[in-house]
């Protein structure tokens, strides 16, 4: 029964992109790193986003008694890489998930959900904590500006 109920809940988590993992740094003697991974938009041609977080080393785990999760902890820098469309995303209040990964055996993770803000025209990346007993407000932001100052928007699709 528990066996269906963790693949039932797997299967209602979205998919999303993949991170290329770009830097690992070391942080401590024990062997905690931060990880920078590279994640490309995959609706929104054009923009990249580096996404930080924390990793945990099994001495860390070890100590800390708790081998299943990794800190909520993160920050996010989105920027324009490239000609932008817009067209395949949904648009509204809520977002959109760009990307996720997993921060505990089921129960947390850390997702990345892109909000088109049309009337400023700028793309928000919100990193966040998603858990499913609580949640969480460790989160950080980034924008990506849909034009430069002094040129025209983009039309709105």
């Amino acid at each position: 029964m528990r066996f269906r109920v963790v693949v039932a809940l797997l299967a209602l988590m979205p998919v999303a992109a993949a991170g290329e993992e770009v830097a690992k740094i070391g942080v401590d003697w024990v062997g905690n790193d931060v990880i920078v991974e590279a994640i490309r938009d995959p609706k929104v041609g054009g923009v990249t986003c580096h996404l930080a977080y924390f990793e945990r080393s099994v001495l860390d785990r070890l100590s800390q008694g708790n081998w299943f999760e990794d800190p909520s902890n993160s920050a996010i820098e989105c920027a324009q890489t490239g000609p932008i469309d817009l067209s395949q995303i949904r648009r509204g209040s809520d977002g959109e998930d760009v990307f996720s990964e997993g921060r505990s055996l089921i129960f947390k993770s850390l997702r990345v959900k892109r909000i088109y803000d049309e009337a400023n025209q700028v793309l928000i990346y919100l990193a966040h904590a998603n858990q499913i007993t609580e949640g969480s407000a460790k989160m950080a932001i980034s924008t990506v500006p849909l034009f430069a100052a002094g040129a025209e928007a983009l039309p709105a699709n």
